[in-house]
């Protein structure tokens, strides 16, 4: 074998080596945007709750400031009535986000 058909296979033999690291590093920056997006997913589904309980609260502030002052002290039960409400509709909203990403 000549020095021009050496250097000819060991050119072949480089690339080879090139192209297995090219696919490597695809995999691994496929993996890495991959788990991006699946924490992106959580994130957004976080966020939906927390806007889902804000708005509970701004809407149950509203109700507050826009109701006249009560003459006499709201009995016990309304304010548990109250908190439940507000306490079911943050648990529709979290599971309606965790049933979103399991049928995904």
């Amino acid at each position: 074998m000549n020095s021009l058909q050496s250097r000819k296979q060991l050119l072949i033999a480089e690339s080879e080596i090139n192209r297995a690291q090219l696919v490597q590093d695809w995999k691994s920056m496929a993996k890495e945007a991959h788990l991006l997006a699946d924490e992106m997913h959580t994130v957004r589904s976080v966020a939906s709750a927390a806007a889902s309980l804000i708005a509970g609260l701004a809407s149950f502030r509203r109700k507050k400031s826009a109701s006249p002052p009560p003459a006499a002290k709201s009995s016990w039960w309304q304010t548990v009535f109250t908190g439940v409400r507000a306490a079911s509709t943050l648990w529709l909203g979290i599971t309606a986000n965790g049933h979103d990403s399991r049928t995904k």
